[in-house]
């Protein structure tokens, strides 16, 4: 069977246009949203719930797909790459996809038990900006155009900072402040840094970026390589890396709790970006240094989140903690520089992200259950304990790495993986020493939590005065759901690992990705398109 002949088989759609459907289903869904938000507003949870339920299902028939080990390329308004606009769908991206569906299925879920419309403003547009968050998060791990990787950046930071008011307090409002300020950087440093790579190599094309930056003349290298390094600088304030890592912990701790646990994903955007990056361009020559530089800075931001879950004194502080030392674990296995580093990285990105959302919404339960404080102070013993007890009980196992659940293993496989490296030591003590904090964090943020109580609620105000979802059958079916996911990842490690193995070989051989991208022919155009095109000129 031929290469054209196996694509076809591979593919959803006729055309395969099934690589764009990510994109452009939950932006249809945001754009409907709003217009019932105005007509017809009993169908917006419904219309938003079918819009997730569906991506959930294409996400895990996209990795389906992706899982023949074939790159498909396809080719926005059908121009030709490095011309046209190019999506790319691979095992990492599809994997990616497929994450990020499963953690806005539990967050919606949440949500629609009532946390969607606590507030009549700004939540008002809540759904839709849902939506448009999962476009821009889908768009950035398809895209394989760094300007474009820049558009869905902002478009997911756009929606992000809506969402973050969502239900607005004075808190929220002053993290707001910090994270938008922060990621505007960002963006004006990533905007700079593809300027600059445009001028010296003509393309922004991520594959043809990959063919030409180590056939630029010595004149252009320091130019590239400065772009190359603000590019991971950008990438790394994405993925909360030491040390621009300081606003997350506020603002995560602070957001909403389906909010939070959506924004679980964004770091492991600034992950995909660093793991895109170091297998296509790093290979150039012209960052050799890249590497061993991320993998001290993520053993540091590992190592201090640990010893800030350590310091936290809020429940929600101490997840947000959790999630910087989980992104300082996969930039670690990443900076390896290691097929098997990369592939342990990748299997440890998938519990990771999902018990972090299952975090935040069991925070937000404890914290309702506790009479609206989430201070990890003795107080009121939470009501229903008990099943609160086995979720944290769960929830704490998964992050802190113990057997039998998954986390457990993507550790094993990274400790094996960094033991042919001259970081052996330094990776084994730092990541061992973390997992020893972080299980005594949670240790004590348990005790205090269910056997330190008093007759009276726990002292400090209150987050909330009462429970916030008015249907909490589905906040509980969330948070369950969350941690069933969880607990199937250590069931289904052995396909996990099969998949995430050969991501890494795949990503490791960029080859494929470049021809895929560059090689990609336009649909035959009809009758009257080729006539037109003659007309101008474009066809002979």
């Amino acid at each position: 069977m031929t290469v054209a002949a196996m694509n076809a088989a591979a593919t959803l759609l006729p055309g395969g246009h099934e690589v764009v459907l990510p994109i452009v289903l939950p932006l249809v869904a945001g754009a409907a949203l709003l217009l019932l938000e105005r007509a017809a507003s009993r169908w917006v949870p419904v219309v938003s719930a079918a819009a997730v339920a569906a991506g959930v299902l294409l996400a895990a028939l996209l990795v389906q797909q992706a899982d023949h080990g074939t790159v498909h390329a396809y080719l926005l308004g059908n121009w030709a790459a490095p011309h046209g606009v190019a999506l790319a769908l691979d095992r990492l991206s599809a994997l990616m996809l497929l994450v990020t569906a499963l953690v806005a299925a539990a967050a919606l879920t949440y949500a629609l038990a009532g946390d969607d419309r606590r507030h009549e403003t700004p939540s008002r547009h809540f759904h839709a900006l849902f939506q448009f968050q999962l476009m821009g998060l889908n768009g950035a791990f398809l895209t394989a155009d760094l300007f474009n990787l820049f558009v869905f950046f902002e478009v997911l930071l756009a929606a992000s900072y809506g969402l973050l008011l969502h239900g607005a307090t004075r808190e929220r409002l002053k993290a707001s402040v910090h994270y938008v300020v922060f990621n505007l950087a960002g963006s004006a440093l990533f905007l700079v840094a593809v300027s600059l790579l445009y001028a010296v190599a003509g393309t922004l094309n991520m594959a043809d970026l990959a063919v030409k930056l180590p056939q630029l003349a010595a004149q252009n290298q320091r130019l590239a390589q400065s772009a190359l390094l603000m590019l991971l600088v950008v990438f790394a304030v994405k993925a909360a890396l030491l040390p621009l890592y300081f606003w997350l912990t506020d603002t995560y701790a602070s957001a909403s709790a389906p909010t939070a646990a959506l924004f679980a994903v964004l770091t492991k955007v600034g992950v995909y970006a660093i793991v895109r990056a170091t297998t296509l361009f790093v290979p150039a020559g012209l960052v050799t240094g890249a590497l061993p530089l991320l993998s001290m800075l993520a053993l540091a931001t590992l190592v201090l989140a640990a010893l800030g879950a350590l310091a936290a004194l809020r429940l929600r502080t101490l997840v947000a903690y959790l999630v910087v030392a989980s992104a300082g674990t996969l930039l670690l296995a990443t900076g390896l520089g290691s097929e098997s580093g990369l592939a342990a990285g990748l299997f440890y990105l998938v519990p990771s992200t999902l018990v972090a959302c299952a975090w935040f919404l069991l925070a937000d339960r404890i914290a309702a259950a506790r009479g609206g404080s989430d201070r990890l102070q003795p107080g009121q013993r939470p009501a229903a304990w008990a099943p609160l007890g086995i979720g944290f009980f769960v929830a704490a196992v998964a992050v802190a790495g113990v057997p039998p659940l998954a986390a457990f293993m993507g550790k094993a496989l990274l400790l094996r993986a960094a033991g042919a490296t001259p970081w052996a030591g330094w990776v084994v003590a730092g990541v061992l020493s973390s997992s020893l904090m972080v299980m005594v964090a949670l240790a004590r943020a348990g005790s205090v939590l269910f056997w330190e109580h008093g007759s009276g609620p726990a002292s400090g105000m209150p987050d909330r005065a009462q429970d916030p979802t008015g249907q909490p059958g589905l906040a509980r079916a969330a948070t369950v759901g969350a941690l069933a996911a969880v607990v199937l990842c250590a069931v289904a490690a052995g396909p996990i690992a099969r998949y995430t193995a050969a991501t890494a070989a795949q990503l490791f051989a960029p080859q494929s990705y470049v021809k895929a991208v560059l090689g990609a022919q336009p649909l035959p155009a009809t009758a009257d398109v080729r006539r037109e095109m003659r007309e101008r000129g474009d066809l002979k």
